[in-house]
C-alpha cells in the first residue's frame, strides 16, 4: 500500500471551525506514524478566524513536538483578483503557505471564470507553495489553464482527502476532476500533495478516501511531493533560499 508520512494541510482551533490545540495534533500526528505536520489555519478573513498576530507570533512553537516536525504555515484565502488575505510581509513570517477559495470569506468571485483567474492571480505570489481543494463543486475552475500555471509557477496543487469524507455535511469532491489532476501533474510537471485537511486530531492522515486516486493506472507515486518527510524538509530548504535570493534582487 502507497504510504504517506507526511500532512501539509491541518487546523487547530485558532481556525474557529476545528477542535484541537497544536499540541494535541501533534500528539495525533505521532500517534499516526506522521513524520511531517503542517499546521495551516485560515487566514484572517475566514469568520472565526485566527487574526494576523497569530501568524506572526508562531515562531514561539517549537520545530519538533513529540519527535514531529511541525511547519508553521496558513491556508489563506483567495480574494478578488487573487488576492491573498495576508500580506506578503505576514506571509514571510511562515514557512508553508498554502491558499483556496472558501465560502463565507469576502472573494467576491462569481463564475468559474472569476474562480479560475484568481487562482492563476494568486499562484504567481512567490510565496505561494499551494493551491487547496482545486476540485470543488462549489467553486470550479478550468483545470487545464490552472495545471499551466502550476507548472510556471512551481506550485503544488492538493488532492484533498476532506473533499470525499462521507462524515462531512457537505462532500465537494469531483472524482472524474480529482483524477483528471494525475494526467495534468504528468503534463505540465507540477508535483501533487495528499492532504487530510483535519480539523480534528484523529483525521491527520486518513487518507483512505483517495484510494481511488492511488489505485488509478495513472497514479505514479513520484508526482506526490509528500509522500516522505525528508521530501519537505529538502522543499522547504530550497524554498528559504529561493524567497532569499528575491529578497536580495528587491
Amino acid at each position: 500500500m502507497f504510504r504517506i508520512n507526511t500532512d501539509l494541510h491541518t487546523h487547530t482551533v485558532a481556525s474557529g471551525h476545528a477542535y484541537c490545540t497544536v499540541d494535541e495534533m501533534a500528539r495525533g500526528a505521532f500517534n499516526k506514524g506522521i513524520k511531517l505536520l503542517a499546521i495551516t489555519d485560515h487566514g484572517p478573513n475566514m469568520p472565526g478566524g485566527p487574526n494576523v498576530y497569530h501568524f506572526g507570533n508562531f515562531s514561539i512553537v517549537p520545530d519538533k513536538l513529540y519527535g514531529v516536525r511541525i511547519v508553521k504555515g496558513v491556508e489563506a484565502n483567495i480574494l478578488k483578483d487573487g488576492r491573498l488575505d495576508l500580506t506578503d510581509e505576514e506571509l514571510g513570517y511562515l514557512e508553508f503557505v498554502s491558499a483556496g477559495i472558501h465560502r463565507l470569506t469576502e472573494h467576491k468571485l462569481n463564475n468559474k471564470n472569476d474562480y479560475t483567474e484568481a487562482t492563476i492571480k494568486a499562484m504567481e505570489n512567490p510565496h505561494l507553495d499551494m493551491i487547496t481543494h482545486p476540485v470543488q463543486r462549489e467553486y470550479p475552475i478550468d483545470l487545464e489553464r490552472v495545471a499551466i500555471a502550476a507548472g510556471k509557477n512551481n506550485v503544488i496543487l492538493e488532492l484533498n482527502a476532506s473533499s470525499y469524507n462521507p462524515n462531512k455535511f457537505k462532500t465537494r469532491g469531483i472524482k472524474s476532476e480529482s483524477l483528471k489532476l494525475l494526467k495534468l501533474a504528468k503534463k505540465y510537471g507540477f508535483k501533487l500533495a495528499v492532504n487530510s485537511d483535519a480539523h480534528f486530531y484523529d483525521i491527520i492522515g486518513e487518507y483512505s478516501t483517495l484510494n481511488f486516486i492511488f489505485e488509478s493506472p495513472d497514479f505514479d507515486s513520484k508526482l506526490i511531493i509528500n509522500s516522505k518527510a525528508e521530501n519537505i524538509i529538502n522543499y522547504l530548504d530550497q524554498r528559504q533560499k529561493r524567497l532569499n535570493k528575491l529578497k536580495k534582487t528587491v
